[in-house]
């Protein structure tokens, strides 16, 4: 509540993971939310998604349970193989888990975007708004209100602005001061799609990833009889930004590899196929400016290899939350945002540092740089792996539930 009793208003730019998560959060503790996208229809994103423990029992301290897992499919475990499927790791998960406090969840990403859409009932979600800029302003000797103008000339009002639009956040663009820079190449381009198929190699809760020479291959169960599947391959940065997502393409980058996966990509249609080049920024020290603060990619964009996009940007958005629940405690709704990114910039740094790390380690390319990798891996003693895992899904609030207001506005719980 602002100082003369009414609701504190967020202005919520993008409405993918981070956005929808963003609105049902600060919905659940009291504010009024606003969400406005710039795309002109929310399509479901054809590819998958891994949402983690972290970030599972971070909805808990809100008491929000989005029915996940029965959505998707509860990662029991994850194994690491030579292309053509012998064995070199295994991933702890269910252990690491169950220390967490919760599953961590493999799901196709429409179906996140529709558990969260539902959570988040009747905000308003603005379609076809394109976000130009922010302008600060007092008001009447309070915490400064905050005005987005978008593309059309319209113009929206609040108390606060959420930067949750992406890796090219206009918002981010704003607040650094520096205007739009560019990205930073990871090196490497990922086809991505989800496939219907059965095969004797893809049993229930199926989760591999393989290891080639600067190229890997990942699979997934989804849930519902869908599987996830990714492919990378090193390449120069003009290369992957025109690359094509021709299935012959792809099977030519991996030869003789285990035969469930050429079987996935034959049975997917060619027009599901995304090829995305993997990219990141170099971190971000600084996320606010007054009443203006940043959220998963527009804040801290990474790597895929830790698989913690958008569990961080969940993560983000329940911190961001419980700040806003405290503000008066805090010392104010500017205060409250301060200590939200003080909070989230340590962890989230360590988050992105690792995975470009991992990335080089993957994706090492040479006969002996991989000798050298997989003999590594095979020695990786489980308690190293565990302790890997357990640095990103156990979430560090997980023991302080966030005090929610007496009658918080509505939250659906989400049903198949």
């Amino acid at each position: 509540m602002t100082t003369d009793g009414r609701s504190r208003k967020a202005l919520v730019i993008g409405a993918g993971i981070g956005g929808l998560a963003t609105a049902v959060a600060l919905r659940r503790v009291g504010l009024e939310v606003e969400v406005y996208e710039r795309a002109a229809e929310l399509k479901p994103a054809g590819f998958g998604i891994s949402v983690g423990s972290n970030a599972v029992r971070a909805l808990g301290t809100l008491g929000l349970d989005l029915g996940l897992e029965r959505r998707g499919r509860i990662v029991e475990h994850m194994e690491f193989m030579t292309p053509d499927g012998r064995r070199l790791f295994e991933l702890p998960h269910a252990e690491v888990d169950r220390e967490a406090g919760a599953p961590s969840i493999c799901l196709y990403r429409g179906d996140l975007q529709a558990a969260l859409r539902e959570a988040a009932d009747d905000c308003p979600i603005v379609l076809g708004a394109t976000a130009e800029s922010y302008q600060r302003y007092a008001r009447d000797g309070e915490a400064d209100g905050v005005r987005v103008r978008f593309a059309d000339g319209s113009e929206a009002h609040g108390d606060l602005l959420v930067g949750a639009d992406g890796i090219n956040s206009v918002i981010r663009a704003q607040v650094t001061g520096a205007g739009p820079t560019p990205t930073r190449y990871g090196g490497f381009i990922c086809w991505m799609a989800v496939a219907r198929i059965g095969h004797p190699r893809l049993t229930p809760g199926f989760s591999g990833h393989y290891w080639g020479d600067g190229r890997r291959f990942g699979i997934h169960d989804v849930g519902h009889g869908r599987i996830y599947w990714w492919g990378s391959l090193n390449l120069p940065e003009a290369a992957a930004r025109s690359c094509t997502t021709d299935k012959r393409e792809i099977l030519r980058t991996f030869p003789g590899w285990a035969e469930e996966i050429a079987a996935l990509v034959e049975a997917t249609p060619q027009e599901d196929i995304m090829a995305v080049p993997c990219q990141d920024r170099p971190f971000l020290e600084s996320w606010g400016d007054g009443p203006v603060t940043l959220l998963g990619d527009a804040a801290h964009p990474m790597l895929p290899s830790l698989a913690q996009g958008g569990s961080s940007a969940i993560e983000d958005a329940v911190v961001l939350a419980g700040r806003l629940a405290d503000a008066d405690r805090l010392g104010g709704t500017l205060a409250a945002l301060r200590i939200y990114e003080d909070t989230q910039r340590e962890r989230t740094r360590s988050m992105v540092e690792v995975s470009r790390s991992m990335a080089r380690l993957e994706q090492v390319q040479g006969a002996v740089p991989r000798l050298l990798r997989d003999t590594a891996a095979r020695l990786v003693p489980r308690r190293a792996l565990a302790g890997l895992l357990r640095r990103t899904l156990v979430y560090p609030g997980a023991d302080h539930p966030v005090r929610l207001p007496t009658n918080p506005l509505p939250v659906t719980r989400s049903s198949l």
